[in-house]
């Protein structure tokens, strides 16, 4: 059964993330949880805490928020009563990401689907802050869907690596199940201006082989020195679906998507982007 999160502030790219995970789940048995973390809801307005007493302020919002969460199960059951999915809503008095790792946690999560910005997020950036809080510092894969991103079956993913992380057999597994009812083309893009590989290389490279083989596999070299550019470039003319990358301390994608370069690559994305964690979970 594969368990998947699903934070929502109520937000359209919030249920665009929805559609998007019941779509590109539907052959498999899915456990879904959607879930609403509302205690920032509570003390938003200081002007209202004034007037009304916490408790009072808490109970109405609490009521709100469970409103909205079964609106939105009654939604996905007219969109897709799949006889495979079942769906549960969680309302919460916490901080989305202590509500997020709690869940992780608690139910062994496969998957977090996410919208990649919320309500009140820079309309300039792709990422909003709390998806990047998410893909940080939550032990899960997330994947995260651009706002009004329409669902296009994965069929062809661009996969960059350097090949030095020792992968997860769980996550790896987890890209093999869930793309490959597509038929997909998986492109692993090693940017490097050397062509060869060291033994570690190759044993990373040949466990990508093992843990992916019922994907189709191809192994691209771009002579760059450029990673983001040539990220960019390949997405461009390759007609890329979904950009999958593994966030690891020290890694490019903690170093370059979540420090200095953050709007560099998330101006310009507009694709599902998967961040797989490299953490080690039973």
């Amino acid at each position: 059964m594969r368990k998947i999160l699903i934070p929502t502030d109520f937000s359209e790219n919030a249920m665009n993330a929805i559609k998007y995970a019941i779509e590109l789940f539907k052959y498999e048995k899915s456990d879904y949880y959607i879930m609403n973390a509302y205690q920032d809801d509570i003390y938003a307005d200081e002007t209202l805490l004034e007037k009304e007493s916490l408790d009072k302020i808490t109970k109405r919002i609490s009521k709100k928020s469970l409103k909205a969460l079964e609106i939105i199960l009654n939604k996905i059951k007219e969109l897709s009563p799949n006889p495979r999915h079942t769906y549960n809503i969680i309302s919460s008095n916490n901080m989305l990401l202590d509500e997020t790792d709690k869940i992780v946690d608690e139910k062994n999560i496969d998957i977090i689907v996410m919208g990649t910005r919320g309500k009140t997020n820079d309309k300039k950036l792709t990422f909003g802050s709390h998806t990047l809080q998410v893909l940080k510092y939550v032990q899960c894969p997330v994947l995260a869907i651009p706002e009004n991103y329409k669902y296009n079956q994965p069929k062809h993913i661009l996969f960059p690596t350097n090949y030095l992380l020792p992968y997860k057999r769980r996550e790896l597994k987890l890209l093999c199940e869930m793309v490959s009812p597509y038929r997909t083309v998986i492109d692993m893009l090693y940017v490097s201006k050397s062509k060869k590989l060291s033994m570690r290389q190759e044993d990373n490279q040949n466990f990508i082989k093992e843990e992916l083989c019922k994907n189709s596999l191809n192994f691209k070299i771009a002579n760059s020195k450029h990673i983001i550019n040539a990220i960019y470039a390949y997405i461009k003319e390759n007609y890329i679906d979904m950009l999958v990358m593994v966030n690891t301390r020290h890694s490019f994608l903690e170093s370059n998507l979540f420090l200095s370069t953050v709007d560099e690559l998330s101006l310009h994305l507009k694709i599902p982007f998967l961040a797989l964690q490299n953490i080690k979970r039973d």
